[in-house]
C-alpha cells in the first residue's frame, strides 16, 4: 500500500478507536448506527463505509467479536491446538509467520551497556493501526511503538530510555521499508526474514518468544502462557513480561486476555488491543459464522 494509503488508513483509525470505545461502553443497550455515527461526528453513511472498509464487517459483527463470550470461546479453542503450536516454534500458519521472523538477543554484556555504539534509526509512520514508530539498527527492528494521539515526545523518550547508551537518529527513509512490509494486507514473496534485536532478561526474552508462536487469530491467558515456558506458577512474572514488550504487534502480546476472557490492559491502549483482536478475529472468521 502506498504511504498516503496508509495515511488516510491510520488518520481512519482514530473514527475507528473512538467508534470502538463507544460501543464497548455502551453495548448492553445496542446502539443504532446512527447514535454510534453521531458519536464520532460522522454520517451514519461515511461511517458505515469507513468502518466496513477498515475491519472488513460491520460495526455490529466487530464488536460481537470482542464480547466477554466470544473471548472465553476463543481461549477455549486457541487451548486444543496450543501445545502443538507452540511445538511447531515459528512455523505455526498467519501472516506474520510467513514473513519469517528471527531473534536475536543481546548478550549479557551488551545488555550492562544499554546499547553503547549502537546507532538507532527511527521514524514515525501511519499504519492500519495508527501511528507507529518504528526503530531499527544494523542488526534488525528494535523497537515498534503505537502513538497515542499527541504523544509522538512520550514514545521517543520511552526508546531513548530503553537505548540510554546508543545514538538514535531520525531516518524515516530507512524504516519506511519496514513499515511496508509489515502491514501490508497480504505477503506476496518475502525478500528476507525480519531480524528483531531484543534487550531484556532471559526470562523477558523467553516470554517474547512464546508471544510468538500465537497465530493470528488465536489467543491465550497468562496462565496458559506461564505453561508454555515451563513456569506454570508465575502467572504474575509472565505479565510483567509481556507488558514490556518492546515491539508491538510483530510480538503479539495483544494476543494475551485474562483467564476469565476480559480482554484487559495493553501498553498501547486497551482500545488498541480491542482494536487489533476485533481485526484479526473478523479476518480469520467469516462473517457469516
Amino acid at each position: 500500500m502506498s504511504n498516503s494509503g496508509l495515511q488516510q488508513q491510520s488518520l481512519d483509525y482514530l473514527h475507528i478507536e473512538k467508534a470502538i470505545s463507544f460501543l464497548q461502553s455502551n453495548y448492553t443497550r445496542q446502539p443504532d448506527l446512527q447514535e454510534v455515527a453521531r458519536s464520532v461526528h460522522l454520517s451514519e453513511y461515511h461511517f458505515q463505509r469507513l468502518f466496513t472498509r477498515w475491519a472488513g464487517i460491520s460495526p455490529k459483527r466487530f464488536v460481537q467479536y470482542l464480547t466477554l463470550e466470544h473471548a472465553k470461546r476463543a481461549l477455549r479453542e486457541s487451548r486444543s491446538v496450543l501445545d502443538a503450536t507452540f511445538d511447531a516454534g515459528l512455523s505455526s500458519p498467519g501472516r506474520l509467520h510467513d514473513l519469517f521472523v528471527t531473534i536475536e538477543a543481546m548478550t549479557p554484556g551488551e545488555f550492562k551497556q544499554s546499547g553503547e555504539g549502537l546507532t538507532i534509526h527511527y521514524g514515525f509512520h501511519p499504519t492500519l493501526f495508527g501511528e507507529c514508530l518504528l526503530a531499527v539498527t544494523k542488526r534488525g527492528i528494535c523497537g515498534l511503538s503505537f502513538v497515542p494521539e499527541g504523544k509522538r515526545g512520550q514514545v521517543l523518550k520511552e526508546l531513548r530510555d530503553r537505548w540510554t547508551g546508543a545514538t538514535l537518529r531520525e531516518a524515516s527513509g530507512t524504516t519506511q521499508p519496514f513499515v511496508d512490509r509489515l502491514f501490508a494486507r497480504s505477503v506476496k514473496k518475502p525478500r528476507a526474514p525480519l531480524q528483531l534485536l531484543l534487550k531484556g532478561t532471559n526470562f523477558q526474552i523467553k516470554v517474547w518468544e512464546a508471544l510468538m508462536r500465537i497465530p493470528e487469530g488465536m489467543v491465550v491467558s497468562y496462565e496458559d502462557l506461564a505453561r508454555a515456558v515451563g513456569r506454570p506458577k508465575a502467572s504474575r512474572a509472565v505479565g510483567n513480561a509481556v507488558g514490556k514488550n518492546p515491539i508491538a504487534y510483530i510480538i503479539p502480546c495483544h494476543r494475551v486476555i485474562r483467564q476469565v476472557g476480559i480482554i484487559g490492559n495493553y501498553h498501547w491502549g486497551p482500545e488498541r488491543k480491542k482494536a487489533l483482536l476485533g481485526w484479526e478475529w473478523a479476518q480469520t472468521v467469516p462473517e457469516n459464522q
